[in-house]
């Protein structure tokens, strides 16, 4: 396919500025480097230093702290965000603009819908890009649209949004169920809709063969493209050259510990453990993961940050030896994932994280712990069919009979093959949709053709794909 332009197309990018939201985002920017376009990501201070891509360029901007967020502190921070970010971005555009590169679109995380409010105001595309699956964001366009009430029960959900599986009450998003658990975060999530109608495009970190259902039963309301997922080319397509890694880590990187361990480790023999870069388990279902851990009789690589390490069983570590299992501060999860030691991956069920386990075909436990991560683990499980979740008890935690449980019918249980049957299935759907003339790849070249159309550019003809 191809489409006509005068110069490239220049899109600034807005990630909100955290880990799980900078990736995709910087991702979905060297997806559109690699058709032509010229792509920018704006982002604060505090994280522009740690973003690194060779074709996309990096321009700080202010959120009024240049400094960490700090817990509690979600509501002013995103406040100052706004007024700063706003400024900044305005200047950028005028930046460009003078300097004969004018942009064309800002693609902002639905987080920022500020973002959308400057586009407009300097006469440019606005394009909403929303980082969690396209079942979640349904969910909570129904809930912002008045068609859904808090707190949100699971048979109003049946009917609101008859094209989703049965959900159950345990299902259900922690914010939309209990809304008054997080009102900061629930503000936030809910205000990705607040002036949605006036964006040119939307898009979604998803693909079309894994929600399709959903979002054609909303599309009058969430017309989103899926444009995902949002991994690096190695691990899907492979079209863009030297893609193997996001190009972002708020983290010093780890050693190659890990590769090499896990060099010596049979294939499909180890459960990789990793509950991402925010969720914090409770001291008690800390223990009954690490006891678990060491009674099984798989190798196990289980990443626990520096400030969870006080929360492991005291002895745990004198139980085991590197042999058996390592404990690592971090590690580079997309290269753990695509090694062939690894047979599980135990998972809080981050979208992130759910979207390159499905896209390395491997098998998954769910163990989530609130909002999103709960609808993520039911589609782990009862839609997909790549993985189990983990049952809590009346306590709200998952025991270590029962984690071990998981264990087993994952590698070696009656599901087992059915279970790697599938994620190898998934993993296949994956790559297709990204790769040229799939239906991701189709979708951003419409998107490209229609903003090149729309912004007057169109003279010499351009190769897509």
């Amino acid at each position: 396919m191809s489409y006509e332009t005068r110069v490239p197309l220049h899109v600034v990018v807005l990630p909100y500025p955290s880990q799980g939201h900078i990736n995709p985002l910087l991702q979905f920017a060297k997806r559109l480097v690699s058709k032509g376009v010229k792509a920018t990501i704006a982002t604060t201070y505090s994280t522009a230093s740690s973003v690194h891509s060779t074709n996309v360029a990096v321009e700080p901007i202010s959120d009024g702290f240049d400094g960490s967020i700090l817990a509690g502190k979600e509501d002013s921070f995103l406040s100052s965000f706004k007024e700063n970010g706003s400024r900044d971005l305005s200047q950028l555009l005028e930046k460009y603009r003078n300097s004969g590169n004018p942009v064309s679109c800002i693609v902002y995380d639905a987080f920022l819908p500020w973002a959308l409010e400057v586009a407009k105001q300097h006469g440019i595309y606005g394009a909403a890009f929303f980082t969690n699956s396209a079942t979640v964001c349904a969910i909570f366009c129904c809930v912002c649209r008045g068609l859904l009430s808090l707190p949100l029960k699971a048979e109003d959900v049946r009917l609101a949004l008859p094209e989703l599986p049965e959900f159950r009450f345990c299902d259900l998003p922690s914010f939309l169920r209990r809304p008054e658990s997080y009102p900061a975060y629930l503000n936030m999530k809910m205000a990705q809709f607040s002036n949605l109608e006036k964006a040119d495009w939307v898009f979604c970190n998803s693909f079309q063969e894994l929600e399709s259902e959903v979002t054609e039963g909303i599309s009058d309301k969430w017309p989103a493209k899926l444009i995902g997922p949002v991994v690096p080319s190695f691990y899907l397509d492979a079209r863009i050259k030297e893609d193997k890694g996001y190009g972002a880590s708020l983290w010093k990187p780890l050693d190659d510990k890990c590769s090499s361990w896990l060099e010596t480790k049979p294939p499909k023999s180890v459960i990789y453990i990793s509950f991402g870069s925010m969720v914090s388990l409770s001291p008690k279902q800390t223990a009954e993961i690490a006891w678990a851990l060491g009674e099984s009789h798989y190798y196990f690589l289980w990443v626990v940050r520096d400030s969870q390490l006080t929360l492991l069983p005291e002895k745990f570590t004198d139980s085991f030896n590197d042999e058996k299992g390592i404990i690592v501060p971090w590690c580079n999860q997309l290269e753990l994932l695509a090694h062939p030691a690894v047979g599980c991956f135990v998972t809080h069920c981050g979208w992130n994280s759910t979207l390159e386990g499905l896209s390395l075909g491997v098998p998954m436990v769910g163990v989530p712990q609130w909002t999103d991560q709960l609808p993520d683990a039911k589609f782990i499980e009862e839609v997909w069919g790549v993985g189990v979740r983990a049952k809590e008890d009346d306590d709200g935690v998952v025991r270590k009979a029962e984690f071990l449980s998981c264990l087993e019918e994952v590698m070696a249980g009656r599901r087992s093959e059915e279970i790697k049957k599938n994620a190898a299935k998934w993993r296949d759907s994956a790559k297709e949709a990204v790769s040229e003339g799939g239906s991701s790849d189709t979708k951003i070249n419409d998107f490209l053709e229609q903003l090149s159309i729309a912004s007057g550019t169109i003279t010499a003809r351009v190769s897509l794909g």
